[in-house]
Parts: structure tokens; sequence; C-alpha cells
């Protein structure tokens, strides 16, 4: 386990209201963080991403930072344009 891992497993069980945000926050956090990926490695700015998905570019600088509710629609849209297909799945 790695600093940052040990540093979130003892603030989860020393803060409760941090362990209840903890999940859904990272959840959010990564899939905007997968989103920007997707971008960086199709070599596109979010300038020329909110061209083609006919927005602006703070829209899509507030998906990758703060994706905590993104429409599955909005999702389907960015990997479209990206080449790419949307999978969802629950676990």
């Amino acid at each position: 386990m790695n600093d940052l891992d040990n540093y979130i497993t003892q603030r989860k069980i020393k803060d409760a209201k941090f362990s209840d945000g903890y999940d859904e926050g990272y959840q959010a956090f990564k899939i905007g963080s997968v989103l920007r990926q997707l971008r960086e490695s199709s070599s596109l700015t979010q300038e020329q991403l909110a061209k083609k998905l006919h927005t602006k570019k703070s829209a899509v600088s507030r998906i990758e930072n703060h994706a905590e509710d993104i429409r599955l629609s909005t999702l389907e849209k960015f990997a479209n344009v990206l080449g790419k297909r949307l999978e969802v799945s629950i676990k």
C-alpha cells in the first residue's frame, strides 16, 4: 500500500463524513480523468473537442473536472466524438 492509499484508509477510519463521500467523489473524479485521457490520446484540445460536441470549452472542462452529474447521453456523445463506444456496467 502506498502513502496515499494508507492516508485514505486512515482518514476513512477517523472521519465518517470523509468516508461517506469518498467513494462517490472518487468515481466522479475517475470518470473525468478517463475522459481527459481519451481526449488527450486523441490529440485534441478542450476547444477542439468542444467544437466537435457543439458546445463551449468551459463545458468540456467542467465535464473533465466535475463529472459527478454527467448524463449518460453526454458521455455517449463524448465517446462517439473520440471514436469510442460507451459501455455501462453495474458491479
